[in-house]
């Protein structure tokens, strides 16, 4: 079968797309790996291009360069693309040189480190208030927001939590045995304020075992016994885009971090909650080397007088 054939069969791409996806370990990658190749599949039929080889992946790197996508988001797409090209060869749909050359299509190079998106103290309890707790979905949905925002939680974290994780250890409410990222362990100290909104959506749904969040249908009724990752990101951009925030689910975690060390918390108390090998991530993620309220240029002693 040749490489022009696997684009013009829509069963073949499905197949080709879940050859992909199975290979993953990670959720968070399957979804990502599976939203990147349907728009590299929907560019390439609706631009008519004439076979999966390394001009057309080249040219579809431009193409997403020609958007404003962030070189990380454009290399993973890439990534995708090449795991596509070695599965279709792997399975007699491709040449193995055709899928080499897609292969060397080199990634877009990051230019310095991105600062990322945080919030400020009021613009986090904005957010913390905006769900509508006359609600199942409001309880549940300020249950997520509260723990990304007390706890710095990833979203895939958030959606694997459970009632065993929540325990008390020297007098306080904490997550223990929490499995992140590089498979690390870790306990997660919570405020008694998202201890409370965990409380009174759990309470309230009626449920004390499993997966602390569930789907929650629009009859404002469960609808599941747990929630993924991506419900997770839909959460935080749905109150995101209610306050007028330009948000994603990381940038909680982030702010979070902000928050904690603008009040004084220990760099290394901060580094141990959210999970980081190094304490140098951790760093970044505070802006630690860089000072945004006290910058330079707010030394140079020039003004505008007209």
């Amino acid at each position: 079968m040749s490489d022009n054939t696997i684009v013009k069969h829509e069963q073949g791409l499905e197949q080709l797309k879940q050859l992909v996806t199975d290979s993953l370990t990670s959720l968070n990658s399957r979804v990502a790996y599976d939203k990147a190749l349907t728009d590299f599949l929907a560019w390439y039929q609706s631009t008519g291009q004439r076979g999966l080889i390394k001009a057309t992946v080249a040219e579809y790197k431009t193409y997403l360069q020609g958007l404003g996508y962030a070189p990380s988001t454009i290399n993973q797409r890439l990534s995708a693309i090449r795991k596509l090209a070695i599965e279709a060869a792997d399975n007699g749909l491709m040449d193995a040189q055709l899928a080499n050359g897609v292969a060397r299509v080199k990634g877009v190079k990051s230019s310095g480190v991105r600062t990322g998106n945080w919030l400020t103290k009021d613009q986090a309890q904005r957010l913390l208030d905006a769900p509508d707790i006359t609600t199942l979905k409001g309880l549940r949905d300020r249950a997520i927001l509260a723990v990304m925002l007390g706890a710095g939680l990833r979203r895939s974290e958030v959606a694997a939590l459970t009632f065993e994780h929540i325990q008390q250890r020297e007098g306080r409410w904490v997550i223990v045995d929490l499995i992140g990222k590089g498979k690390r362990v870790r306990t997660v100290p919570i405020p008694s304020w998202a201890k409370q909104a965990i409380d009174e959506w759990t309470q309230t749904a009626g449920i004390s075992e499993g997966r602390i969040f569930r789907a929650v249908n629009k009859g404002d009724r469960l609808a599941g016994e747990s929630l993924t990752s991506q419900a997770v990101q839909d959460v935080v951009k749905l109150y995101a885009k209610q306050c007028g925030f330009e948000l994603a689910a990381h940038d909680l975690r982030r702010t979070f971090a902000k928050l904690a060390r603008k009040g004084g918390a220990d760099l290394m108390q901060i580094k141990l909650t959210l999970g980081h090998k190094r304490v140098e991530t951790t760093e970044l993620y505070l802006g630690e080397n860089q000072d945004l309220t006290s910058a330079p240029c707010d030394v140079l002693g020039l003004k505008l007088y007209q």
